[in-house]
């Protein structure tokens, strides 16, 4: 199936039973490089100190602008349209991967991914680690299913069937988890799951996590929290590079003044 047909299908399959239930969450965990491009939000850390929410603007690959609430610039990508001749002289085989948009995964019935391929994966961090697990959030799934469904065979043990919920006005996939031996974080220190049970929700249109809130006293870990603004919005790069470029804004109706003719 092409990435277009995956992308506009059913945001994930209907789960009938608890098994086809966990699938849905785990391969939506593994859908987000192949559901958007650019995304505008908010984003909320417990464990990263600050005053309220930062917005944030990202492009992929590796674009992010971030603003605090009242508007203060925090962090603007640098260098985005430099050169990339010395990651190519260096001859490694990861600098020649492809961006993962532009390779097809396995898809499931419900146009989510269940087996991602070797690419370029990667997102902007902000704070620690676990910002750019959010954004896609494949450690709660690993690239593809185990062979076989033991008990603590996955990366994250559903305890919970995953079902649908309201977070901020969109659809989204809500289980709670735990992790099991075979869980490697982004982040080790940041991870999205601390020990013990995290209530986590998956964004059903862009495979974001969205949330994630500890359930057990003795986890200190912390939690996240992302509203979605926009999902594919045009991005110029003057929002993202140390020094503007001065580009129009084609969207934007352009005024030419007329001067009058002379009498």
């Amino acid at each position: 199936m092409g990435t277009w047909d995956a992308k506009h299908r059913q945001e994930h399959g209907g789960a009938a039973t608890p098994a086809d239930s966990a699938a849905s969450f785990r391969n939506l965990c593994r859908s987000s490089p192949w559901k958007w491009q650019s995304l505008r939000f908010e984003y909320s850390d417990s464990a990263v100190s600050g005053p309220g929410p930062v917005r944030a603007w990202l492009r992929r690959p590796g674009a992010l602008r971030l603003e605090s609430a009242d508007g203060i610039l925090l962090n603007s990508t640098t260098g985005i349209n430099d050169s990339r001749d010395g990651l190519y002289i260096s001859a490694t085989r990861r600098s020649w991967l492809l961006p993962a948009h532009l390779v097809t995964p396995v898809y499931d019935d419900g146009g989510l991914v269940r087996r991602r391929p070797e690419a370029a994966y990667g997102e902007p961090s902000f704070g620690n680690g676990r910002f750019a697990a959010a954004l896609d959030p494949v450690e709660l799934a690993g690239n593809a299913p185990v062979p076989l469904e033991f008990p603590n065979a996955n990366a994250v043990e559903i305890l919970e069937p995953a079902h649908d919920v309201d977070h901020e006005g969109r659809p989204a996939l809500e289980a709670v988890v735990s992790p099991n031996p075979g869980y490697r974080p982004l982040d080790p220190g940041a991870p999205l799951l601390g020990p013990g049970r995290t209530r986590i929700r998956i964004d059903a249109g862009t495979g974001v996590c969205v949330a994630s809130e500890p359930l057990d006293a003795e986890s200190r870990h912390g939690g996240h929290w992302i509203r979605i603004l926009a999902v594919d919005e045009y991005m110029l790069d003057d929002l993202f590079v140390a020094e503007p470029m001065n580009l129009t804004d084609v969207r934007a109706h352009i005024q030419w003044p007329l001067r009058p003719n002379p009498a």
